[in-house]
């Protein structure tokens, strides 16, 4: 499923993971884990480094290489409900530009449904986020989140 614009300010992608909430949230939470599906294969960057204390008021950093350049996202935890919700800021753009990206886990007869909604502090920061593709990466990444869980024999 593509990513769907809900407001001026709101991004949400879902997905059906068929696998159980907990194996799904795990792979989010735990940085081993998180590392082999997070980055796009299509895309030409690699993951450096990932700093996760995953916990209400823990923060995370990612560093990311492509090409000769690099970059970094980090932000900080605002809720962890283990196995059904996430809820974490993304503040390399500043504070006051951060946006704030929701992950919900829901499961249904042994799958999990997972629902990604990213509110943008302005229409402005989603248009730039869309006009920059570095929103549009997300169903391409729950897609390999999906490979990775079923190819662990957790599906």
């Amino acid at each position: 499923m593509d990513a769907e614009r809900k407001s001026e300010c709101e991004l949400v992608s879902s997905r059906i993971i068929p696998g159980k909430a907990s194996v799904v949230f795990e792979a989010w939470i735990n940085p081993e884990s998180f590392q082999n599906w997070w980055v796009p294969k299509s895309a030409p960057i690699r993951l450096e480094s990932c700093e996760m204390d995953v916990r209400t008021g823990g923060t995370y950093r990612l560093k990311f290489s492509f090409d000769e350049q690099s970059a970094e996202f980090f932000g900080k935890y605002l809720e962890v409900t283990p196995h059904s919700r996430l809820v974490w800021t993304n503040e390399e753009a500043g504070p006051e530009a951060a946006n704030v990206t929701t992950v919900s886990f829901e499961e249904m007869h042994g799958a999990t449904w997972v629902t990604v909604t990213d509110l943008f502090p302005s229409k402005e920061a989603l248009d730039a986020a869309l006009a920059d593709g570095s929103s549009g990466a997300l169903p391409e990444q729950l897609e390999q989140l999906e490979q990775w869980v079923v190819g662990r024999g957790n599906g």
